[in-house]
C-alpha cells in the first residue's frame, strides 16, 4: 500500500517515550513522525502498522488516518466518511462500528455523529455493490474511530482491535491491576537497560500479579509483547497472511536469554502465584525470580545493586504492605480504610516511612521509583527524589519519584544521568 497516516494514542506523559520506541521499531526519520498530546502521528507503510502492533509496549492502539475535513454540523461528517474508499479496507459481508471522540466538539449529540457516520459508510457500500454490511456493537470485524476537536473532524481505521494492553497472558489477576502499557512507561522512564554494557538488575518488591516485573522479562529476553494475542488487521483486506507470518518468525527468532536478572515479591502468596501462572503464559518463567515476603522486611534479592521500581499499595490497598505471615483476608478486616496520605501498615506505623527506614538500611546503592498521585509523598518518607516524571495512571495524574538511596540518611546523591532515559520527561 501507499504511505500511510498511522496514530498511535498513549497515555498523557508517555509521548516523548513512545516516539522513542517508534523510532527503534521502524527507523523512521524526525520528520516522518510527530509528537502531540496524547500521541504519536507518523507516515509509514502498512507493513509498519503490523510491526508497530506486535512490538509496541506504550501504544493503546494503531489507528490509521483515512480523512480529515473541518466541520460544522453532522452532513459534513457524512460526506467526509462518504467519500472514503472503504470498499478496499473491508467487504459488506462483515461487520463494523462507528465510535466517537470529541474534544470541545460543539455537536450536541456524539450519537448522531455517530450514526451520520454509520449511514455514510453503508450508503457507499449499497451504492458500489447493492448491499451494505451490518452493524455490529458489541464483537464487530472492523473498528472505525471518529475523532472531533471544536472544529476539526478526523476518521480512523483500527488495525488492533482489543487495547494493545491486552497482551494475552493476564489471566490471573488482582483487585487493582496495572495496565502493562503504563508497566512499560514506568520502566522506560527508569532508563533501564537490560541489553547495555552493563544492565541493572531490576526489583519489584509489590508486584502484585506480576505486571512489572513480566513486562521487564519479556523486554530483557526481547520477546514482542503482541505474539500471544489476535489483531483487527487480520480481517482487513490488506492483510496479508505471509506477510504477517515473516514478521512473527523475524520476532521469535529475535528472542534471548534473559540479559539481566529480574525479580519480584509480594506479601500475599496468592499474588505471587497468580504472577506466577502469568508469567509461565508470558514465557518468561524462566526469565524471573518471584518470591512471597514483606516488603518491610525483604532483603535485597542479589548482592549488585539495581533498580527497585514499584507501583506501591495506597488506602485499601494497604493490606499488601502489613506482615508476610497472616492471611491477606484478615489483615482486610484489620486495616482502617485509610486515604493516600494516611497510609498505614498493621501495627498503626506509616507504611512509607517504615519502607524508606528499611531501604535506607539495607538498599544503599540502588535506584528506586515509586509511582503515586501522592505529590506529598517525598516528605512522608524523608527522602528528596533527584527525578520525577509525569504519568497518568488511567484518569488519575500521578508522579514516578526516583530515590538515590543512601545508607543511613535521608540525604541522596547527586542526581546522575539515568542512561537511556527520554530529555524533557523528567519534571513536571
Amino acid at each position: 500500500m501507499n504511505t500511510l497516516q498511522l496514530f498511535l494514542p498513549c497515555a498523557a506523559g508517555v509521548e516523548g517515550f513512545l516516539a522513542d520506541e517508534v523510532h527503534g521499531l521502524t527507523g523512521l526519520s524526525d520528520h516522518d513522525l510527530l509528537v502531540g498530546r496524547g500521541g504519536v502521528l507518523l507516515r509509514a507503510a502498512w507493513r509498519d502498522a503490523l510491526l508497530l502492533n506486535l512490538h509496541s509496549r506504550l501504544a493503546q492502539r494503531v489507528l490509521v488516518r483515512l480523512g480529515e475535513c473541518s466541520y460544522r454540523g453532522e452532513d459534513d461528517l457524512y460526506a467526509l466518511a462518504q467519500g472514503i474508499a472503504w470498499e478496499a479496507w473491508f467487504t459488506p459481508r462483515q461487520s463494523f462500528k462507528v465510535e466517537v471522540t470529541a474534544q470541545y466538539s460543539p455537536l450536541k449529540s456524539l450519537n448522531f455523529a455517530a450514526l451520520r457516520v454509520k449511514d455514510a459508510v453503508a450508503d457507499r457500500f449499497r451504492a458500489k455493490a447493492g448491499v451494505r454490511p451490518d452493524v455490529q456493537t458489541r464483537w464487530p470485524d472492523v473498528r472505525l474511530h471518529l475523532h472531533l476537536t471544536a472544529d476539526e473532524a478526523q476518521i480512523y481505521i483500527d488495525t488492533s482491535g482489543e487495547p494493545l494492553f491486552k497482551r494475552g497472558w493476564r489471566e490471573d489477576k488482582g483487585d487493582a491491576p496495572l495496565k502493562e502499557t503504563l508497566a512499560a512507561a514506568m520502566i522506560a522512564a527508569t532508563g533501564w537497560d537490560p541489553h547495555g554494557d552493563a544492565p541493572l538488575p531490576l526489583y519489584d518488591p509489590c508486584c502484585g500479579s506480576g505486571t512489572v516485573a513480566i513486562e521487564a522479562a519479556q523486554i530483557a529476553c526481547r520477546i514482542a509483547p503482541g505474539l500471544t494475542r489476535r489483531f483487527a488487521f487480520e480481517k482487513l483486506l490488506p492483510f496479508q497472511s505471509h506477510v504477517w507470518h515473516a514478521i512473527k518468525s523475524e520476532a521469535n527468532s529475535a528472542a534471548v536469554a534473559p540479559a539481566a536478572p529480574v525479580f519480584g515479591s509480594d506479601i500475599a502468596y496468592r499474588m505471587v502465584d497468580f504472577a506466577q501462572r502469568n508469567a509461565e503464559r508470558a514465557g518468561v518463567s524462566h526469565a524471573l525470580q518471584l518470591r512471597g515476603g514483606d516488603a518491610l522486611q525483604r532483603l535485597p534479592p542479589c548482592e549488585q545493586p539495581g533498580v527497585l521500581l514499584l507501583n506501591p499499595p495506597y488506602g485499601e490497598r494497604i493490606a499488601a504492605a502489613g506482615s508476610a505471615g497472616r492471611n491477606a483476608r484478615e489483615r482486610m478486616g484489620q486495616v482502617q480504610r485509610v486515604g493516600r496520605e494516611s497510609a498505614q501498615t498493621e501495627d498503626g506505623g506509616d507504611f512509607f516511612a517504615q519502607l524508606a527506614a528499611h531501604w535506607k538500611k539495607h538498599y544503599a546503592g540502588w535506584q528506586a521509583w515509586m509511582l503515586t498521585p501522592d505529590l506529598k509523598l517525598p516528605g512522608q518518607m524523608r527522602l528528596k527524589e533527584s527525578r520525577r516524571v509525569p504519568l497518568w495512571n488511567g484518569p488519575i495524574e500521578c508522579r514516578l519519584f526516583r530515590f538515590d538511596l543512601v545508607a543511613g540518611s535521608a540525604r541522596v546523591r547527586p542526581p546522575q544521568p539515568t542512561p537511556g532515559a527520554a530529555d524533557g520527561n523528567a519534571s513536571a
